[in-house]
């Protein structure tokens, strides 16, 4: 492999505490139940948007309901700035690896780009990589392999080269959609269970265990 293509919330860093509550906040300003931590774990992955439709209830996702709790939730989310999120255990560590090898780093995520590039700038500045997407709207959002395949594209290496580092089925989807080589984390959202049955080709446990992927390939 030649090149790395890293999801972002999940993989390279836990924003699980910040997005839930920055949710629960709208929920509960507008009257509606909250719901605990863990169950964020699924309702994130597709997009800010799929996120309020997933926690709102199910009588109250009419398109005025849904627009008024997405311009909530981006003020929510605004206002917390990362205060309980941090790169995952060995995410550091990885980076320094894969920056001392020159390897081309990208991210592709499924939050709205704006968030991710203050997200990456904020939290993993201290690394360089070679592109940064979030959701925008000329790329329809994975697992649609367009994102992915446009990186490639901008990056001139070719898609088979790529490993994909994810923690969803919408990564894992992507990765095999976009011709790359997915690998799934188990330190993320999601189980393993998921993300082999969405086609993982490998399941890591820590971020440390990518190097020898890259050595043997």
């Amino acid at each position: 492999m030649t090149a790395v293509l890293f999801d972002l919330d999940g993989t390279l860093i836990d924003s699980l505490t910040d997005l839930a509550d920055s949710m629960n906040s709208v929920l509960s300003g507008l009257g509606y139940p909250s719901h605990p931590k863990e169950a964020y774990r699924y309702f994130v992955g597709d997009g800010m948007e799929t996120l309020v439709r997933r926690t709102l209830p199910p009588d109250k996702t009419d398109e005025a309901t849904v627009a008024k709790a997405l311009a909530a939730m981006r003020a929510a989310y605004q206002a917390c700035g990362h205060q309980n999120t941090r790169p995952y255990p060995g995410i550091p560590e990885l980076l320094d690896a894969l920056t001392a090898r020159r390897l081309p780093l990208v991210i592709l995520s499924n939050k709205p780009d704006d968030f991710t590039q203050e997200a990456v700038t904020s939290l993993l500045g201290r690394w360089s990589f070679r592109a940064v997407r979030g959701v925008r709207p000329e790329i329809p959002k994975k697992p649609d392999p367009a994102g992915a395949l446009a990186l490639a594209t901008e990056l001139a290496i070719p898609p088979d080269t790529f490993l994909y580092l994810g923690d969803t089925s919408i990564d894992m989807l992507t990765a095999n959609r976009a011709g790359m080589f997915p690998v799934g984390v188990l330190w993320g959202f999601r189980t393993a269970e998921e993300l082999r049955e969405s086609g993982a080709a490998v399941l890591l446990d820590t971020p440390l265990d990518l190097l020898p992927l890259l050595t043997a390939s």
